[in-house]
Formats: C-alpha cells, structure tokens, sequence
C-alpha cells in the first residue's frame, strides 16, 4: 500500500499548460502518473500533451473524475487555485509554488475548516518537492529514479534532504512505501503529525523517516504523537544545527523565535520521546538500515 498517492489516483495538473506545468506533467506520465488532464483558465476545451484542458477544477472532477492535484500556478493566485480545488472535491492536492504569502495561507487554511474533516481535502505544501509513491506515481518535482519501492515512509520539510535520503536508502537496498513533502513555509496544509498518522495507518509501512529543520513547532508535536501513539520506529533528521539563532535560513519556515525552535532543542525532544536521531546528513540511510534490522 501507499498513503495519498497511488498507480490509479486521477491526477490533474493546475497551471497544465504553462512552461513549469508542462515540463513536469511530462515527467510525472512518463514515471507512469495516472495523469487525466490539466486546468488553465481560458484555455477549456483544448488538448495538451494529449490530455484535456478544462476551465476549472470543478469541470475536471465533473468530466474525467480527478481525485488529486498539483498547483503549478505563481505565487499571486496560488491561494485561489488551492481553494478552488477545496471546492471542487479534489481529496488530495500538492501545491509546489513558492513564495505565497503567509496571509494568503492562513486564508486557505480557514477555508478549508470550513469542511467536516471526512470531506475536507489533504493539503501538502506550499514550497514542497512534492509526493510520490515509487513505482506507482508520483506528483512533484522530483528525480524520480533515485526512489525504491519498498516499506520506509518519509516525511520531510526540505526536498533535496528528502531526496538525498531516498538516494541513500536506494543505495542499501531500503525502498519506501510514499514520500511527502510538507513544505518549508511557516504556515503550510499539512504537518509532520499529519503525515505520521498516515503512515501509522498504513500496514506495509514498517518505518518512519522523518526530515526536520529549525522554526516552528511541528517537529515538538511530531515527538509528542510519536511517544503517545505510534507503533512504528521513527528516524529523524532536523538540519540547523549550526544555524545562529533568530537568523532566517533559506526556508521562510526555518527563523527560530521561540523556546524549542532550534535544532538541538527538537533533537533534545526528539530523543526524549524515543526518536532514533541520525546525528548528520550523511548518517540518514545507515540509520535506518540500523533500525530495520532490530525489528
């Protein structure tokens, strides 16, 4: 099994005919993607790269059945399009633009409660690499190559951490069930916590990788579900160490301006909690080949 994405998930592109959206809607048919059309507005009834275009979301549901979404659309009306997927239906969407305003999020954010959790659609990202199922699907922007199927869940704020651990595990044999990028904004659709219940609940992933950086709380709260509820072992990573306090670093996420903010304060809570932490980024896969090998 897989949790978010599988081989028959109908996805749709939003953005589908512009440069980025084409470029990676090719890739994500070629990786074997169930890839049912795409959404530009004014550009309804035209086929790209041999799949319909539709005025809006709502009409792709309606007409080709999509289940899920990847936003491809600037930064400026990138809310709207997350919205506007809410409204239409879609289950699950992936929203790889970066740079939308936090106060744009918050709105998202606020919309989406609107819906009774049962019919209220998973939001991953924005600013994330995307998600992917390996040798099934995949909805993002990443190399899809360095991905082995297999039973290790990972969730990760930082794509290329993300990517260098699947690279890693390729390398020992460990494959992984689904890959989520959560994204590195400071308001974003879904936490590591989230993601955590989705790989509890899934019976073929046996473990956890979990990819952290400095700012905010979602690694404090990972710890907290972890210790009170998983059964799974959890690896983590949370990069920052070395980062001087208070300064933002890359991800408009990763600024430390509380208590358990920084990185050696969630190491601190992580291992409390019974975390396996991997003290460095080049110690990811070892760590868990480490852990499989005591279940």
């Amino acid at each position: 099994m897989t949790v978010l994405l599988n081989e028959t998930t109908k996805v749709i592109v939003q953005g589908f005919t512009g440069k980025i959206g084409t470029f990676h809607a090719e890739e994500m048919m070629e990786y074997g993607t169930n890839l049912v059309g795409g959404v530009t507005p004014g550009k309804g009834g035209k086929e790209h790269l041999g799949k319909p275009v539709f005025n809006t979301v709502k009409e792709a549901v309606k007409e080709v059945g999509a289940e899920a979404s990847i936003i491809f659309v600037p930064a400026a009306y990138a809310a709207d399009s997350i919205m506007e997927a809410a409204d239409a239906g879609i289950k699950y969407c992936v929203a790889i633009s970066d740079g939308i305003p936090a106060q744009d999020m918050m709105k998202v954010k606020r919309y989406m409660y609107r819906y009774k959790k049962e019919n209220r659609m998973v939001l991953t990202g924005p600013n994330c690499a995307g998600t992917i199922s390996p040798g099934k699907a995949m909805l993002g922007i990443m190399p899809g190559h360095i991905y082995m199927e297999g039973n290790v869940g990972v969730v990760g704020r930082s794509g290329t951490l993300g990517y260098e651990a699947a690279s890693q595990m390729k390398a020992l044999g460990i494959g992984i069930t689904t890959s989520v990028g959560i994204g590195g904004d400071p308001i974003n659709g879904s936490s590591h916590r989230d993601i955590l219940e989705h790989f509890e609940n899934d019976p073929d992933t046996k473990a956890v990788m979990m990819i952290g950086e400095i700012g905010g709380p979602q690694e404090a709260e990972a710890a907290e579900y972890f210790k009170n509820h998983m059964t799974k072992p959890l690896v983590a990573y949370i990069a920052g160490l070395t980062a001087p306090k208070g300064r933002r670093m890359g991800h408009a996420g990763a600024i430390v301006s509380g208590v358990g903010e920084s990185a050696a304060e969630k190491v601190a809570l992580l291992e409390e909690a019974g975390v396996t932490v991997a003290p460095n980024p080049s110690d990811l896969g070892i760590t868990m080949e480490k852990v499989l090998k005591e279940l």
